[in-house]
């Protein structure tokens, strides 16, 4: 066998990947074509025997159906205890994963793969459950069958007839380190329905009228052993890549078949989609790009696009390779992807061009080794006349020839200027470079004239017998046809990688394009410049007019951008975007649903379904059936449609944290102010009913303290409703400021009235300059200070001062109330002004909702000031606001 040393880059990534995996659980799915194969009987056995060999099992949900062969297996291992839900009246019985995640055991169990969890869970399917579970390290044993796999949903569903709920990702399934098929034909799983080890007897006499019909389960058979083959395929293939084994393996058919711009290609397509079929295998279609592309004529094109759209139909894997030479990539690939027949037309070329320039027919019966190569002509097909001749190239420009003649005409006067003081030798050098100037600038066909001419003028002006074509030397025959040769050789070298640039470019500006979209997806914030940006790379890249429509909420579909494209606004255009919306489908130009649309239509399908609709109307409808810029325009799209769904998923994380929020402080809210609330509250109710109770008898003394109590706490009741009133307009701006000159001093005399039942004997110093005269709002400032001040006398001792100072400043005021009191944690600075914000001290009994301080920040910053809270050096704190000066206050007349 040959081995060959493997790519270091997929060895490099092999490793990665590997440790990676070392990280995680290892899975085993034990898969199945329907219930009742013996999948969980095979997962307990499997359980039981790595039980004996001193494993730490752990059954974490099994559903055994009351099976008494199943429930014997579950003896002597260790169960967890399943999660009790109340969902809609019923209890069901849920995996724990909270449970599992805290005993970590090195092997857990867990049944039906692809069970729903209910609502409120952590993760809305089991197997996300199960992956949780493997990024902790634990190693899982499921079970699933092939119904549920989610790219078999509508197949399925044709078969049976059954809509299959509950799916899993394909990617789960082929994830998985081991995948083990327990398959049972279906006669004898017919016999264990019937003997009730399925279902019970009413259950089963039902499902065998439904599901499990012998068809049904033959074709369910047939997709599990199908999909188990792919996976086992799979695997062989990457331990061929892994161990860089270059022969293939025919350990089933796969065929590939090599098409070109030749008119018979579509036949060679249908014939090959024959033999696939009578074979039962797959097959892919390749397209080889080679330099030689670029010069195809337009009819050319048209004709390889065509022919890759129908084997696309057909139903082949299309790939298109790049390369000079087309059998070598063809061979190259076919061991890539273990083909193990290769097809390929009969030549068409005369035989004496396959002798001079080789066929690739020969080559690859010469290079394909144990792949095998069938060589046919397909059947007749009558669309195509079988005399069509390959169009011819298209000549290049006639002054490029007379171009190459006179740079050819050039290089002679130059060399007989220089001929009696050089070799001959040096000569030739000359119209090499004269040559390789002719082939960089104006293609093969005047490099090829370039080279004769260059050869018959070198015989004509440098060998004697010179101004004759007559040889005198023989020896010179060799150096005209050495110079031929290398100056063809050139030439066509030349031509080919400027040709290979030309597309290595083309390849080039594509990904670049690809890549500055995406680059500028990462960094844009909101989904309208999402689209924007979308739309201007899609319209530059593919030289046309693009839109892109997202349904409203009714499900019709508008332009939201790109609505400036004049093809949008047809109603026959929305008509057709609606049609792609809803049936999720491609539609319009070049399409096989509604050809005659303006532009091409393609759905913006995401994970959780279409989100939109990409619309293109290029200048050059033909680039379009090119299938490198289809496939790119499909690349666009889905990078656009993955892009909007981050948008719509950032849209709903901000409405949920919103919501969160929201919900949050509603919570505060109600906790605070049904408890400030009821304290007021319940201190009125009881000093009035006792002042009501007539058995009571109380001298005016106690009368009058019950009454004060009822007038101090309506008074705290009444701060507390206007404070929520206040925040409350505050918040929706409905807060007026109406700024007058006014003098600070007499708004600060008039908040220490108000509270001068709570200041009683506390000391109060006033250090305010005379003609403080600042604009603002009276009403809102004197509301500023009493906060401030019934916060510095509630948190302070009744005895400490309390000092009230005003700094003037050039173009503001500063506002000062420091007290002598405990001080404010470092900590809370910078919140205490947020909504809801208390201290937690020994005097928060007395504390209120913690809106004061908040409405204070709201009522300064509507007059333009800030404020803060400070800690003192020496003790207590220092709550301080600005107030803007604005213009000159009015001069005041002292008497």
């Amino acid at each position: 066998m040959e081995h060959q040393r493997p790519n270091p880059d997929h060895l490099l990534e092999r490793i990665q990947h590997t440790s990676q995996q070392a990280q995680r659980g290892r899975l085993k799915v034990f898969f199945g074509a329907a219930a009742g194969v013996g999948k969980t009987y095979a997962m307990l056995q499997a359980a039981q025997q790595r039980h004996a060999e001193g494993v730490e099992v752990l059954v974490g949900y099994i559903e055994t159906h009351g099976r008494a062969e199943t429930d014997a297996l579950l003896v002597g291992l260790p169960q967890l205890p399943a999660l009790q839900v109340e969902y809609r009246g019923t209890t069901l019985r849920e995996f724990d994963l909270d449970a599992a995640l805290e005993r970590k055991p090195s092997l857990i169990l867990v049944d039906e793969l692809a069970h729903s969890n209910p609502p409120n869970s952590r993760h809305a399917k089991r197997w996300q459950d199960i992956d949780e579970l493997l990024h902790a390290g634990i190693d899982v044993y499921t079970t699933v069958n092939v119904q549920h796999l989610a790219s078999l949903n509508d197949l399925v569903a044709q078969v049976t007839g059954v809509i299959v709920r509950e799916t899993v990702p394909d990617a789960v399934l082929e994830s998985a380190d081991e995948v083990e098929l327990i398959d049972l034909p279906p006669d004898e799983l017919l016999g264990r329905l019937n003997e009730g080890k399925i279902y019970i007897a009413s259950q089963a006499a039902q499902a065998a009228r439904n599901f499990f019909r012998k068809g049904n389960l033959i074709a369910l058979r047939e997709l599990a052993l199908r999909r188990t083959a792919d996976r086992v395929d799979a695997q062989m293939q990457r331990y061929r890549s892994d161990h860089a084994i270059p022969t293939t393996w025919p350990t089933r058919e796969r065929l590939l078949v090599g098409v070109g711009p030749s008119p018979l290609s579509e036949r060679l397509v249908r014939a090959t989609r024959r033999m696939a079929t009578d074979l039962r295998a797959e097959w892919i279609v390749a397209y080889v790009e080679t330099p030689k592309q670029l010069r195809l004529s337009e009819a050319d094109r048209d004709r390889v696009t065509a022919t890759l759209r129908l084997a696309e139909s057909l139903g082949a894997q299309i790939v298109t390779l790049g390369g000079i030479n087309p059998g070598d990539e063809i061979v190259r690939y076919a061991r890539q992807r273990n083909v193990s027949k290769i097809v390929v037309g009969k030549p068409a070329k005369p035989r004496w061009r396959e002798l001079l320039f080789g066929s690739i027919v020969d080559q690859l019966i010469r290079q394909s080794g144990e792949i095998d190569v069938y060589v046919i002509s397909g059947e007749h097909d009558d669309t195509h006349n079988t005399q069509t001749k390959p169009s011819q190239q298209p000549k290049p420009a006639t002054i490029n020839y007379v171009k190459s003649i006179g740079i050819i005409g050039l290089c002679t006067i130059v060399a007989q200027a220089i001929f009696p003081h050089l070799e001959l030798s040096n000569l030739i050098m000359l119209y090499l470079l004269g040559v390789t100037w002719v082939a960089a600038r104006y293609g093969r066909g005047p490099a090829i004239c370039a080279s004769l001419l260059s050869v018959a003028a070198f015989d004509f002006f440098f060998v004697q017998p010179y101004l004759t074509f007559a040889v005198s030397d023989v020896q010179y025959l060799l150096t005209f046809l050495v110079m031929l040769v290398v100056a063809l050789t050139i030439s066509t070298l030349t031509v080919q990688i400027q040709a290979q640039a030309e597309t290595a470019r083309q390849r080039e500006r594509r990904t670049a394009a690809l890549y500055a979209m995406t680059r500028e997806f990462a960094s844009i914030r909101g989904l309208d410049n999402l689209l924007q940006t979308a739309v201007q790379h899609i319209s530059s890249v593919f030289e046309g007019q693009a839109a892109i429509l997202l349904p409203n909420a009714k499900g019709q579909v508008r332009a939201v951008v790109g609505h400036q494209a004049a093809f949008i606004n047809d109603q026959r255009e929305l008509i057709t975007a609606q049609w792609v919306y809803d049936h999720q489908q491609k539609a319009g130009m070049h399409s096989d649903t509604l050809p005659s649309a303006q532009a091409m239509y393609l759905p913006l399908v995401a994970t959780r379904g279409i989100v939109g609709v990409l619309a293109l109307q290029p200048e050059q409808p033909r680039r379009l059936l090119d299938p490198s810029h289809g496939h790119l325009l499909e690349t666009f799209a889905n990078q656009t449609t993955v892009a909007i769904e981050r948008a719509h998923l950032a849209e709903e994380a901000q409405a949920a944290s919103v919501q969160i929020e929201t919900e949050r402080m509603r919570n505060s809210l109600l906790s605070s102010v049904s408890h400030d609330l009821r304290t007021p509250l319940a201190a009125i109710s009881g000093a009035a009913s006792t002042l009501l109770d007539q058995n009571n008898q109380f001298d005016q003394q106690v009368q009058h303290e019950l009454i004060q109590m009822i007038a101090d706490e309506g008074e705290r009741l009444n701060r507390l409703l206007s404070n929520l009133l206040d925040m409350t307009r505050l918040e929706a701006g409905a807060v007026q400021v109406h700024k007058e000159w006014q003098a600070l001093e007499e708004v600060i005399g008039t908040a220490l009235a108000r509270l001068s039942p709570q200041i009683d004997q506390r000391p109060i110093s006033i250090d305010v300059p005379k003609q403080a005269f600042v604009a603002f709002d009276s009403v809102l400032i004197e509301q500023v200070l009493v906060n401030l001040l019934e916060n510095s006398l509630k948190y302070t001792p009744s005895s400490s001062p309390i000092e009230i100072r005003a700094i003037q400043q050039v173009a503001m005021i500063e506002v000062q109330i420091a007290d002598h009191g405990p001080g404010i944690p470092a900590s809370a600075l910078e919140t205490i002004f947020e909504k809801f914000f208390r201290l937690q001290t020994n005097r928060s009994a007395s504390s209120g909702v913690g809106l004061g301080l908040t409405i204070c920040r709201g009522i300064i910053e509507a007059h333009g000031g800030t404020i803060w809270a400070e800690n003192r050096p020496t003790g207590g704190t220092i709550f301080a606001f600005t107030l803007p000066i604005d213009g000159q206050p009015p001069q005041i007349h002292e008497e």
